[in-house]
């Protein structure tokens, strides 16, 4: 199936669910891909895909090489291979390599094309859709980045079979996300049907990119609705920072977030515990982690300040309102996330 997305300024492009096709490109191409997808699938990948002229980049894989030094490897190689503005790059992995190859497509000359073939749970039906891009560095993530929307996006579920169960079940988080915040009859969906079946799991692919599709193209730039996705995230960022994004999948890190932002939601009357309770079930019926130890709850709100959808000292808040619907809100009192953080130190 063909999810079509389209944007201000005649910005419009295809997400392609389905086997990969044949990709014939008449201009200089390069492939950004890492050690263990590229043992994987590159193979399979270049049998799809024609180029003028075609060559591969092979980054670290890992969020601890989402950095500036990644960046500047890709485009190195883009120089030494003398692409131009015509050239197109191609993020062939994850998430990881999704935002770094468009942030790189984004900066190399001004800006290139780039295309998605988006090889992780995760990145299929969140990170490849809407075009946001950039790099980590020590105050927290993806705080460095532009948005740099891809000219197609090509999923195919097949690469999900050799996908590890932790970095699929990051994924089904993200899932989760879309439905606790915009959808109920999905939620319940949800619920009601294991993602281990290859019909059921295609289904929820595209209602998720369907999701992704209809709230980027409403507000491509997150100045309102698009901030909704970010659910979970707030929490979940921190949670990444604090344990150098080498404990917790990114997809995990989220999961926790959404169980913290619920208890936020149930403290202020937005959800009940019971809906709270539904959410936690349906994380742990994929071994998603639900928990996490606080050390010190003054220090982990500190660093609330530092996201990006904080602004005049006031920290953006994405709760949820019952299941399929949320809030978008900077008027949460300190001290209710206090106690909510104080809380999760066991």
């Amino acid at each position: 199936m063909t999810v079509k997305i389209e944007l201000p300024n005649n910005i419009k492009y295809d997400i392609n669910i389905d086997e990969l096709k044949q990709i014939k490109l008449n201009r200089k191409v390069v492939v950004v891909t890492n050690p263990t997808i590229s043992a994987l699938h590159l193979e399979y990948l270049l049998k799809h895909l024609e180029a003028k002229e075609l060559s591969v980049v092979t980054i670290p894989d890992g969020e601890q090489y989402k950095n500036m030094q990644t960046i500047e490897m890709i485009l190195d190689h883009c120089f030494e291979n003398r692409l131009d503005r015509k050239s197109l790059l191609i993020a062939f992995g994850g998430g990881v390599i999704g935002d770094m190859t468009g942030f790189a497509a984004s900066l190399y000359q001004r800006g290139i094309d780039f295309m998605q073939i988006p090889t992780t749970l995760l990145s299929q039906v969140d990170a490849s859709v809407g075009g946001k891009t950039g790099v980590n560095n020590k105050f927290g993530k993806n705080l460095i980045g532009s948005f740099h929307q891809p000219i197609e996006v090509n999923i195919d579920p097949s690469f999900l079979k050799t996908l590890p169960k932790r970095e699929f079940a990051a994924g089904v988080a993200e899932i989760i996300k879309m439905a606790v915040t915009f959808n109920k009859e999905f939620f319940v969906w949800l619920e009601e049907n294991a993602l281990d079946d290859e019909k059921n799991l295609a289904t929820a692919i595209a209602k998720s990119v369907q999701t992704k599709a209809w709230v980027v193209s409403q507000d491509e730039k997150e100045q309102g609705i698009r901030a909704a996705l970010n659910y979970g995230h707030t929490f979940g960022h921190v949670i990444e920072n604090e344990t150098n994004y080498n404990t917790f999948l990114h997809g995990e890190a989220v999961g926790i977030g959404m169980v913290m932002a619920n208890a936020v939601a149930v403290e202020i009357g937005l959800m009940t515990q019971k809906e709270a309770q539904r959410v936690i079930e349906l994380l742990k019926k994929y071994d998603i982690p639900t928990a996490y130890n606080i050390a010190d709850a003054e220090s982990f709100y500190a660093h609330f300040f530092l996201d990006k959808k904080s602004s005049d000292n006031k920290i953006k808040f994405i709760l949820p309102k019952g299941i399929g619907d949320c809030v978008i809100t900077d008027e949460i009192e300190k001290e209710n996330v206090i106690k909510i953080l104080k809380g999760f130190n066991h």
